[in-house]
Parts: structure tokens; sequence; C-alpha cells
């Protein structure tokens, strides 16, 4: 129970963290709510993963820089995709009277 517990919030923590760094090294104000933020950062450790095991980089001696990399150039293109999306619902949202 406690493993599967850790488990949830360590990914919510690695989720933060990453979409932090994607806000942080994408241009521009992404005005996004923080949930979005993890949410991004989440998919970008996955997708970081994947493409690090694609070009044979996930799994090597010492600190997988290559992988980290990955993790978060893939959450600086969430957190834009997330950032364009979110305005795009919330501007298309609101009605006129």
């Amino acid at each position: 129970m406690l493993g599967g517990l850790w488990g949830i919030i360590s990914t919510i923590i690695v989720g933060l963290v990453l979409g932090v760094l994607g806000r942080m090294v994408a241009p521009g104000e992404q005005k996004i709510p923080i949930w979005l933020t993890i949410v991004a950062g989440i998919v970008a450790a996955f997708v970081g993963n994947w493409l690090a095991g694609v070009f044979g980089v996930r799994d090597t001696a010492g600190f997988d820089w290559f992988r980290h990399l990955f993790q978060v150039v893939a959450a600086v293109i969430g957190v834009l995709l997330a950032a364009a999306v979110y305005a795009r619902v919330k501007g298309g949202s609101r009605t006129t009277a």
C-alpha cells in the first residue's frame, strides 16, 4: 500500500519539477494553472523516457543526462501546447452579453 502511494507522490513531484523547468525554459509567459503544469511534466517524463529508450541512452552509467534532457525538452513542448490549448478553451468558453 505504501509503495503505491509513494509511486503516486513521486510521480506528482517529478511532474511538478519537469513542468516548472519547462515553464522556465519556454519562451514567453504561460498562463496555465499549476495542475496543468504538473500534468505536462508527468507526460514529459514518460515521453522523455521513451525517447531516451529509442535513442539507446535511457540507462547509462552515472547520471542520465540525455534522458533528463529529453524530459526537459518534452516538458517545454508540453507546456507550450498546454498553454495554447488552455488559452483557446478558456477564451472560447466565455459568453458575451
